[in-house]
């Protein structure tokens, strides 16, 4: 896991990559291993709004949420298809928010989420990545291609070909695992 500034997305994305990474798969810890843990994360990523109860069954969710989004940034890499199981989750946590369109007095629109409490501040999470989709900053938040890491950054690198959450950390790991395979394989 890296802890530079430089991983952190632009504005609205940003929740969304420290949601993913509210589970730290190298260091062992989640920020929202409980309903109190999810509730406190929500509040304070400023997601959190009404009255809406959080229990088993929100933080299964939220955590179904977290896995999905990470997923969906790991498929920015190649830029595969996602499977129908990680669609689903994505497509119920909208339904669940009530997604809705709502048009302005300045000839415009914007989408909100209907609900309140954890399902509706899982549908900000959601509407802040298809406002990133629209915007062309989605393809940019990466998963760590370390499988010890997973750590979602968002890819600053000029070509957008960023592999890891950090060169001087996974990145030199992966290339000094890579040459003591070479190593072995030609010895």
């Amino acid at each position: 896991m890296s802890t530079g500034t430089s991983m952190a997305a632009p504005d609205r994305l940003e929740p969304v990559r420290r949601f993913v990474n509210t589970l730290d798969i190298e260091a062992g810890t989640d920020a929202i291993e409980n309903v109190a843990g999810l509730r406190t994360w929500l509040t304070e990523a400023g997601l959190w709004r009404g009255d809406g109860q959080v229990g088993d069954a929100e933080l299964r969710r939220a955590r179904g949420l977290r896995e999905a989004l990470r997923t969906a940034a790991a498929a920015n890499h190649d830029k595969v298809a996602l499977s129908p199981a990680v669609l689903a989750v994505l497509d119920d946590a909208a339904e669940r928010a009530g997604i809705l369109v709502s048009f302005t007095p300045e000839r415009n629109w914007r989408q909100v989420a209907g609900a309140s409490g954890a399902d509706g501040a899982m549908g900000d999470l959601l509407l802040r990545v298809t406002e990133s989709m629209t915007t062309g900053t989605w393809p940019r938040l990466k998963v760590c291609a370390s499988d010890a890491c997973r750590w979602a950054f968002y890819d600053n690198s000029r070509a957008g070909t960023g592999k890891w959450c950090s060169m001087r950390l996974c990145g030199n790991r992966a290339k000094q695992e890579a040459w003591r395979d070479r190593r072995r394989t030609s010895g």
